[in-house]
């Protein structure tokens, strides 16, 4: 694509963006009125009603690497990403029965309390810190994602550089509004931004139906028959050999034994996503609100594919568009839905779209944030500095969010340069295959906590460590034979094979 990416971008856009952060650093400044202690701050008390918890536990697990890398990965291919979900309905009933009703029964303030209570403070300390390192990979991968759009709306491209000055200007919105208002900020944001990026995508899906010279029956057919020898576009179930080969990764197989792994490392051991669930008043409203999430992600997710689709007929089927085929090349798939919102959209539009686009990145950004330090205060820094009154440690959690904001910029910052390394991985791809790293280890050892008499604390460090380097060889050496969620699958076994040789000393009751 060639001249400005900022065609089209008016004054009422950038009107529409501003209102948008202006919102909410107002909600942050708004719900720090109520935070009296890291309780407030980190559980909000445990009264958020179920609905919001939920629709909170939605925004964090799409992202901006679903609205963007949702497009990109249907219009590259198809819709077989689809079929991991049913992974994650595996993973969330696991979570909801099994997880969710323990860590409210020992009023854990974060996860990995439990396992202080399992195997002893080292296994906690650890946990803790392996989520740490996972949290910063995964939610750093998430940041640089959503700085895509903002280096193209500043400066109309996205080199690495403008990308960079990009994720800075996102991390100082995200610490300045995190840091006001705690978990109770971050969760009723994501319910605004969560109705803000779902909106924008309906209106997407409805401008391209619109613009498509086809009727839908004529649109469904050009997907199913794409063109001769290649394979329909609206696959979700790879038949074949692609349906049983190691190096795919959106599979049945992949999502019984690969993606419900990966699941239920997110879901039921990442402070980041079950910080949320215990802020309700029951395990009981926790765990529906968990089930609820997921239910709702099903469609919010074929939604963002289903623009792919439509972005693929626009763009790559001019012989279908006729006079109505956009007199531009988009030269990068990364760029795909970005290129549509800011040539193609009306005024007023492009800024409601670009408002979405930030609310999906910016929901993953702020609970990161504070999730991450609920986990070091309350694991580690009140641990080593006991005693202390509540505002004391409420003023280190603040400046935890800080700290873990530029660290997490930092990565992002990062995973710049490593995404460029492997430009074969689709964005969804990427974001999703530095998740194993951490779940893996974490995984493996939450399912000896819960599901064996096994386990030490000893065990539990080495089983983090296992599942760790096992990943980190193959996708330094085996990347593009073994697919990811094989990865997952493989390291977390070892993982919980290592967890398991260790010796009971407690149980969970």
């Amino acid at each position: 694509m060639t001249g400005s990416s900022l065609t089209g971008f008016t004054g009422l856009d950038w009107s529409i963006l501003a209102g948008y952060f202006a919102l909410l650093v107002a909600s942050g400044i708004l719900l720090t009125r109520r935070q009296q202690s890291t309780d407030d701050y980190f559980r909000a008390g445990g009264r958020i009603p179920m609905w919001a918890a939920a629709i909170s536990f939605l925004a964090t697990s799409l992202s901006a690497a679903t609205f963007i890398g949702g497009p990109q990965q249907a219009y590259r291919g198809d819709l077989t990403y689809l079929s991991s979900n049913i992974g994650s309905i595996i993973a969330i009933v696991i979570v909801s029965l099994f997880f969710i009703p323990v860590f409210y029964r020992h009023k854990v303030a974060t996860v990995y309390g439990l396992l202080d209570k399992r195997f002893g403070a080292p296994a906690n300390l650890a946990a803790s810190g392996a989520f740490l390192v996972g949290r910063i990979f995964a939610s750093g991968a998430r940041l640089y994602i959503a700085a895509l759009p903002a280096s193209l709306i500043l400066f109309g491209d996205i080199a690495v550089g403008h990308q960079i000055i990009a994720i800075a200007a996102l991390t100082f919105v995200g610490i300045f509004y995190t840091l006001a208002g705690g978990i109770r900020s971050v969760i009723w944001t994501d319910v605004i931004q969560t109705v803000i990026f779902v909106g924008a995508a309906v209106a997407a899906v409805a401008l391209l139906l619109d613009r498509i010279p086809l009727g839908l029956p004529g649109i469904i057919d050009a997907l199913r028959s794409p063109g001769e020898g290649a394979a329909s576009k609206l696959t979700i179930f790879q038949s074949g050999l692609q349906g049983f080969g190691p190096k795919y990764n959106y599979t049945v197989l992949t999502a019984i034994f690969g993606f419900s792994l990966l699941s239920l490392g997110a879901y039921g051991t990442d402070q980041d996503m079950t910080q949320r669930l215990l802020t309700c008043k029951s395990a009981a409203k926790g765990s529906q609100s968990a089930i609820t999430g997921i239910l709702i992600g099903l469609p919010v997710t074929a939604l963002f594919m289903i623009i792919g689709l439509l972005l693929y007929i626009f763009y790559s089927r001019p012989d279908l568009m006729g006079a109505a085929a956009p007199g531009y090349a988009v030269e990068e798939s990364r760029r795909i839905f970005l290129s549509f919102i800011i040539h193609e959209m009306p005024a007023g539009m492009t800024g409601l779209m670009m408002a979405g686009l930030f609310a999906a990145g910016l929901s993953s950004l702020n609970s990161a944030m504070n999730a991450m330090s609920s986990s070091f205060i309350n694991d580690f820094y009140k641990r080593f500095r006991p005693g202390r009154d509540e505002r004391h440690y409420l003023r280190v959690g603040r400046l935890g969010v800080a700290i873990f904001g530029v660290i997490l910029g930092l990565f992002a910052v990062f995973s710049a340069f490593w995404q460029r390394a492997r430009p074969e991985a689709t964005l969804i791809d990427f974001a999703l295959m530095v998740m194993v790293f951490a779940y893996s280890g974490l995984a493996a050892v939450f399912l000896t906590a819960l599901f064996t008499r096994r386990g030490s604390n000893g065990s539990v460090i080495a089983a983090l460590l296992t599942g760790f380097l096992a990943v980190m060889f193959m996708q330094s050496r085996l990347a593009g034979v073994i697919a990811f969620p094989w990865q997952m699958f493989i390291a977390t076994g070892l993982a919980f094979g290592v967890c398991c040789l260790g010796k009971r000393n407690s149980t969970t009751g």
